[in-house]
């Protein structure tokens, strides 16, 4: 009786066509991915943690490898354009108790098809600190990771609507 239940509920996931954004992603860019992160003099320490967490959201949410410029089926150029941290909660004396950070990106990107296109996109990140208290080196470069892995999600997603379109 199960097997009558479950057959239908199967055919119909199988035939709804549904595909992830990373196979719409790997249409536009390809298997083999140039990434280059500007750093900025101003702020040295923010552009190495974006690097990373773009180097990180190539391999594990585009399936797709990391190469030298020449052996690319797509390159990626990503600038930081800023990082800001914003209070939102308070205690009861007036102390900030936590902070969300914004992080915009701006990515020019030659696909696999060698068109040139320009994405800004935007991340944040909300997170505690104790009262009183400044923002610690640590939490302050995870808010800037997280927030900058929001942005490159966001940024997967407006190419896979580009491949669809």
């Amino acid at each position: 009786m199960r097997a009558f239940l479950v057959l239908p509920l199967l055919l119909l996931m199988v035939s709804c066509g549904y595909k992830p954004t990373s196979h719409y992603t790997q249409q536009v860019l390809g298997e083999k991915v140039y990434t280059e992160v500007t750093i900025s003099l101003e702020d040295p320490e923010n552009s190495v943690l974006i690097k990373d967490a773009v180097n990180e959201a190539i391999v594990n949410q585009f399936h797709a490898d990391i190469v030298p410029k020449d052996q690319a089926d797509s390159k990626l150029y990503v600038t930081l354009k800023s990082v800001s941290f914003v209070p939102i909660q308070y205690d009861k004396n007036g102390y900030v108790i936590a902070y969300k950070t914004y992080v915009g990106m701006r990515t020019d990107y030659i696909d696999i098809h060698n068109k040139r296109r320009v994405i800004n996109t935007n991340g944040d990140f909300d997170f505690p600190i104790e009262s009183n208290s400044i923002i610690s080196d640590g939490k302050r470069f995870e808010a800037i990771r997280f927030a900058s892995e929001k942005a490159f999600d966001s940024l997967r997603s407006k190419i896979a609507i580009g491949a669809i379109k």
